[in-house]
């Protein structure tokens, strides 16, 4: 196994995993969600759409940075879009078809967990797609990106960039984790032993898809903390939102009016959910108190 990166820069190279503390890894996150806070109050102000695409090897930290962008959005304005394997009947209309019904509408953000991309990676591939059907994606695919952007969409596209080091590394800590596993896909297997045909894949996808228009930016993530920052700080810098002057009176609430006789019905007529989180507690309590009687009586008998 090759230890290069998917993009040909080798680990001796001068781009280097920088390891960022955890202060200020959590600092600098959070100031750039209240930046992206800013960025949600002006798409809804202005109207704008943005179109942000994720791609990248298997276990690159894409969805880990599409979760920390939108942690603190709201799903009515900006929405994740994952789809699955086409339908029988999707396989039958024009390739972009079912992502256009995806696209946002005004005030909306849409984040594309792998996308359209589908065609020239995974499915050129595994041969999921033939060798016409991928060619007349790479000429389409320019087109039909440069049709978003002169409609005004805010499109921008960003490869997660890991070397197969990490990769594997990451797929190793999957298998011992039961609320990782569902990630290590039949796919994810695959694309440990044919790395260099994703090479290759991904090579001639750049070639005939990272235009002026709508240029690819690459994602160094063998550091999940770096990939995230820097990747949130880029696509804030790419978008010209300003922000939104706030209302000139400030939000009050408005005093409780008084009871009008209302009378709550007893809580023995609803069935509620049982006090499991009460339980845990005592059970938290009880152990808690039975460690302290061990110590106590382990520190007589050393006395005695």
């Amino acid at each position: 196994m090759s230890h290069k990166k998917e993009n040909g820069i080798s680990e001796a190279d001068e781009i280097k995993v920088q390891k960022i503390p955890n202060k200020v890894y959590e600092a600098e996150l959070y100031r750039l969600q209240g930046e992206l806070g800013k960025l949600q109050t002006w798409v809804k102000a202005t109207g704008a759409r943005i179109v942000v695409i994720f791609e990248g090897r298997d276990a690159a930290g894409k969805g880990g940075t599409i979760k920390r962008m939108t942690e603190y959005l709201s799903p009515r304005v900006a929405r994740i879009v994952a789809l699955p394997k086409p339908t029988e009947r999707q396989e039958t209309q024009w390739y972009f078809q079912r992502y256009i019904e995806h696209l946002p509408a005004a005030g909306e953000i849409v984040l594309f967990d792998r996308s359209w991309y589908n065609r020239a990676g995974v499915e050129k591939v595994m041969g999921f797609a033939r060798p016409d059907q991928v060619q007349l994606f790479m000429r389409q695919c320019p087109i039909f990106e440069q049709m978003l952007v002169e409609d005004g969409i805010y499109l921008r596209k960003y490869w997660f960039s890991v070397s197969d080091k990490v990769q594997y590394k990451r797929f190793k800590s999957r298998l011992g984790d039961p609320l990782r596993q569902w990630k290590l896909s039949p796919m994810d297997l695959e694309s440990i032993t044919r790395w260099e045909d994703y090479s290759r894949a991904k090579d001639d996808m750049m070639v005939h898809t990272d235009t002026s228009v709508a240029p690819w930016h690459h994602v160094l993530s063998d550091s999940k903390k770096q990939a995230r920052l820097n990747m949130i700080h880029h696509f804030l810098s790419s978008i010209p939102y300003t922000e939104i002057e706030k209302q000139a009176e400030p939000i009050k609430l408005p005093p409780r009016p008084d009871s009008s006789g209302y009378v709550r019905p007893s809580v023995a007529v609803s069935k509620y959910v049982p006090d499991f989180a009460g339980d845990v507690v005592k059970q938290h309590k009880k152990k808690k108190l039975a460690g302290k009687e061990e110590d106590l009586k382990k520190y007589r008998d050393k006395e005695n």
